[in-house]
């Protein structure tokens, strides 16, 4: 009950700022002329990054002995896209594909669950090396105040968890949690979920070759919300995105609504003002790219469908 409280809260606190920004008539002129060219470039960019991400998810999946076939993996990253539209942000994706998994291979519920850990936490690293560069390129150049601390403290924050999760020397540390784990009843499965993320240690050059597949996917996948911007005629280089687009991945892996709804919209129209864009461009901008998300479920839901007709 209090996690829903929460959650209207936030959402409404979002919406009150973004409709206190906005000229809805504005607003909804810029989004009645946007240009659908960029925004199916932006939509086409998001499509096609799912392919390497799922053959990434194969490769990790085979080295704990694991093997399933690309077509289906896609088949399951898209049912997770879906499922992220109606559950807390990216993690109901990640839940969503972990059930898959072990549904089609029994007994593989720590393998699946600690390679879509370690996916995002190759993703989380590689956003956070983005986040460095658009860092070092907005310094002295775009004036987006408080947000390149948040990105710096990001960066410091993530490297201490690595290295608490990574470092074979602070397991007596973790040991001290089980009591804790035993009496909430999940230290079987979190020993399970641990040792699977650990024993990619031993794997170091698939992980590095996971990790420059992963950096490049991200990289490409801000030019999805350039796209976006430039559909409602924001005049801006990329580079500015690449200051913006890993805070927002990164703001959209906390679940405070479902889908980021508001959330992201509100990220959207108070960074891009600092830029001097518009609060209706702004906010369009953001609205674009959750359009973009809702189109990339359908797949996922059409697939849903579709077996839950089959099954009938």
């Amino acid at each position: 009950m209090k996690r829903i409280a929460l959650t209207l809260v936030v959402t409404g606190l979002c919406t009150a700022y973004i409709l206190w920004k906005i000229d809805l008539g504005k607003t909804g002129h810029v989004l009645a002329t946007a240009q659908v060219g960029w925004w199916l470039l932006s939509l086409g960019i998001m499509t096609a990054s799912v392919f390497p991400m799922a053959w990434r998810w194969q490769r990790l999946l085979a080295a704990r002995g694991v093997h399933d076939t690309l077509r289906r993996l896609i088949r399951t990253y898209f049912v997770g896209y879906a499922a992220g539209q109606v559950l807390p942000t990216a993690l109901g994706g990640d839940a969503s594909r972990i059930y898959e998994t072990v549904r089609r291979h029994e007994g593989s519920g720590g393998a699946a669950a600690g390679t879509v850990l370690l996916e995002r936490a190759l993703g989380g690293v590689a956003t956070l090396v983005l986040a460095a560069a658009g860092f070092a390129l907005a310094v002295g150049r775009y004036d987006v105040g408080g947000y390149l601390w948040v990105e710096l403290a990001f960066v410091v924050g993530s490297v201490v968890l690595g290295v608490l999760l990574f470092s074979a020397r602070l397991h007596p540390l973790l040991q001290r949690t089980r009591p804790l784990l035993r009496a909430l009843r999940v230290d079987r499965q979190l020993r399970e979920v641990y040792l699977a993320l650990h024993s990619f240690r031993r794997d170091v050059p698939l992980l590095v070759g996971m990790f420059a597949l992963t950096l490049v996917v991200q990289a490409v996948r801000v030019l999805a919300i350039w796209a976006a911007g430039k559909a409602v005629g924001v005049d801006l280089s990329p580079r500015p995105y690449y200051v913006m687009g890993p805070l927002l991945f990164l703001v959209m892996l906390v679940p405070f609504t479902v889908n980021g709804l508001a959330v992201r919209e509100s990220f959207f129209v108070s960074f891009l003002g600092t830029l001097g864009v518009s609060a209706d461009r702004a906010f369009s901008t953001g609205f674009l790219f959750f359009i973009v998300t809702i189109a990339l479920a359908a797949p996922g839901v059409a697939i849903i469908l579709r077996e839950g007709v089959r099954r009938r």
